[in-house]
């Protein structure tokens, strides 16, 4: 039986992730700071993972985490851009240097494989599409420069220490257990518990803007591929998570609309800075190496994360949704 440690495990991919590792068998350490992950994400499972609550900013508390561990799924961070450009201090000590006491901690207690959520965001507002790991990363935001400083930190810990790593770039995550509440919160889980609720969601910008719409479990299907895929051929490497599909912000309200049954109109507002024009990926890399295919398509995922919402959300925060 293997040991996974799942740092950020109390968000939403972290807490995903973890019931994914213990279905298939194996034993869970999770390590969490709460601030932005929710006790309730976990509280189900809590008694069946060794979870400690810690910042990652402590390198103590790191190689306690990483004592015994096989491997590692590193969620930790505060996933923000608008966050970011507020604070861009909190973004590089949560996101970067938290990375490398992650690190440190995991190449000293001889990890197997260290699988990081890195993010499309690396690549920036270019007007390439689709967006493929060979492009040359241009980042607009501090919360993309951190994991794009990130990425070369694994890089650089597998060539010159050994360590085996493993960088995904994340685009545009959805699905159960995504915090609405916040104002830096994923687009989708904003507009699916506001149009549930009958309150008018708000688009910034015009509306066109694409996004590579990813369902939850596709994400949680690539870490397990990327732990297992032969190291000659991943370690050290970035690869696309996503559909290859891209979905602008406008049609998405339309499709919503069907889902959820509301009736109002989209407001609109200013765009935001930092934010990204177009994002729509190239995965035949990830699927070449890691044998990843989309499993859940962008429909099926909305159905499904609207479902969850309506019959979870409430009993688990006590913010009903009608």
């Amino acid at each position: 039986m293997a040991v996974y440690l799942i740092t950020g495990i109390a968000g939403f991919i972290g807490s995903s992730l973890a019931r994914a590792v213990l279905a298939q068998g194996d034993a869970v350490r999770g390590v969490d700071n709460f601030s932005t992950g929710k006790p309730g994400n976990i509280a189900e499972i809590r008694d069946r993972i060794d979870f400690r609550e810690a910042d990652l900013l402590d390198l103590k508390a790191a190689r306690e985490a990483c004592h015994e561990i096989d491997y590692v799924f590193h969620e930790a961070a505060i996933p923000s851009v608008p966050r970011s450009v507020l604070d861009p201090l909190e973004s590089n000590q949560a996101n970067l240097d938290a990375t490398v006491h992650l690190l440190l901690a995991a190449r000293e207690a001889k990890v197997k494989r260290l699988v990081f959520a890195a993010s499309s965001a690396a690549y920036g507002d270019s007007p390439t599409l689709p967006k493929h790991e060979a492009m040359q990363p241009t980042p607009i935001s501090p919360y993309a420069v951190a994991k794009l400083a990130c990425e070369y930190y694994l890089t650089s810990f597998y060539r010159c220490y050994g360590l085996e790593t493993v960088s995904l770039r994340y685009f545009n995550i959805f699905g159960p257990r995504q915090d609405p509440s916040s104002p830096y919160s994923g687009v989708l889980a904003q507009f699916i518990t506001k149009m549930l609720k009958r309150e008018q969601p708000t688009i910034f910008g015009d509306g066109k803007q694409s996004r590579d719409f990813t369902y939850i479990d596709n994400v949680v299907e690539a870490n397990l591929l990327a732990c297992k895929a032969p190291a000659t051929e991943v370690a050290g490497r970035v690869f696309n998570v996503a559909t290859a599909r891209g979905v602008d912000l406008n049609e998405t309200f339309q499709v919503l609309k069907k889902l959820t049954g509301y009736t109002g109109e989209v407001k609109y507002g200013p765009e935001r800075t930092g934010d990204v024009k177009h994002s729509v990926a190239d995965i035949s890399r990830t699927e070449k190496y890691l044998g990843y295919k989309p499993r859940v398509n962008f429909e099926e995922g909305l159905a499904r994360t609207i479902e969850w919402y309506k019959t979870e959300w409430a009993g688990l925060y006590g913010q009903p949704l009608s």
